[in-house]
Parts: C-alpha cells; sequence; structure tokens
C-alpha cells in the first residue's frame, strides 16, 4: 500500500485547506470493496455514510471533512480547484479529503462506486465557491473544523495523526 499526502492552495475560487489531502492506494484488493470500506469507515466513526458517483462540477465541504473509498471501479478525480492534481483511482484506493479542499469526478464514465463518509457522521453542506460576501464566514468554518478523533482506515494510527496538525 501506498500513502501519500498532497496540500493545495487557495484558488480565489476554492479555498482548500492548510492540512493536506490523504490518499491510500490498494487499501484492499477485492473484487468489490464497497461493504469492507464502509464497515472500516463505521468502525473509525466516520458515519452519514453513502455509496454513489462524485458529482462531475467542482465542489468542497465548508463544515465538514470527508472520506471517499473507491469500492468498485476506476475513476479519475481532480482534486484542489483549477490548480488541482487529477487522481486516477481505482478499486480500494481512499482519500481523505479536508474541509474545503475542491473536489470532482472529470471521468466521462459513471461505472465506479465510492464510499463516502464523514467524522462522527457530520452533516456535509454543498459550496461551488467562494463569494466575496460569504468568503470570511465559509474560511472560518473551515479552519473550525476539528482534528478527526480516528484516521476512517486506520483508527488510531495513519497519516491523518502525522500530518494533520492544527
Amino acid at each position: 500500500m501506498t500513502r501519500e499526502t498532497y496540500y493545495f492552495n487557495d484558488d480565489g475560487v476554492i479555498p482548500n485547506n492548510k492540512l493536506p489531502v490523504i490518499m491510500y492506494q490498494k487499501v484492499i484488493d477485492v473484487k468489490d470493496a464497497s461493504d469492507w470500506l464502509e464497515n472500516t469507515f463505521k468502525k473509525n466513526n466516520w458515519l452519514n455514510n453513502w455509496r454513489d458517483i462524485v458529482l462531475p462540477y467542482d465542489h468542497f465541504h465548508s463544515n465538514t471533512h470527508e472520506v471517499l473509498g473507491l469500492g468498485r471501479g476506476k475513476v479519475s478525480l481532480k482534486i484542489g480547484g483549477v490548480n488541482g492534481k487529477i487522481f486516477d483511482l481505482n478499486m480500494g484506493d481512499v482519500l481523505i479529503i479536508p474541509a474545503g479542499v475542491g473536489h470532482h469526478s472529470v471521468s466521462a464514465h459513471t461505472n465506479y462506486q465510492f464510499v463516502g463518509g464523514y467524522p462522527n457522521g457530520n452533516d456535509w453542506d454543498l459550496k461551488t465557491g467562494l463569494e466575496e460576501h460569504e468568503r470570511t464566514t465559509i474560511l472560518k468554518a473551515i479552519s473550525n473544523q476539528a482534528i478527526p478523533d480516528k484516521d476512517p482506515i486506520f483508527g488510531q494510527e495513519g497519516l491523518l495523526f502525522a500530518k494533520w496538525k492544527i
């Protein structure tokens, strides 16, 4: 398994975060990893789970962090806004996305399935950019997000505790 981190700067539309995106590649190698991913997320208190595709337009969540585990298929996501990076993901890959970090699918197909979740089962909002009149409020909301108690895959271990420092 490969473990990597990626940092993205505010591009004026997508705020991103000083915390890095964490990618775990090949967490599990089975035919369909969705059940395993969802059960692991639940065990580590990343709840409010869903199974679906990722939206095809750039968006972020200002009120929670998010985990995405690819349960089936292959997909390309762009993370980090206009100056971000395209990630080619395969079944069993996991992304931990800090609040404020832009993400969207750039694949033309929808024959894949992510399992998503949020620390403590947080509700999520859907933001597509920073309007000047709400910039301060949104940036404050993003910076107020606590570090989760557990990594969604490794519980008390994992890169989350080594790399996510406030």
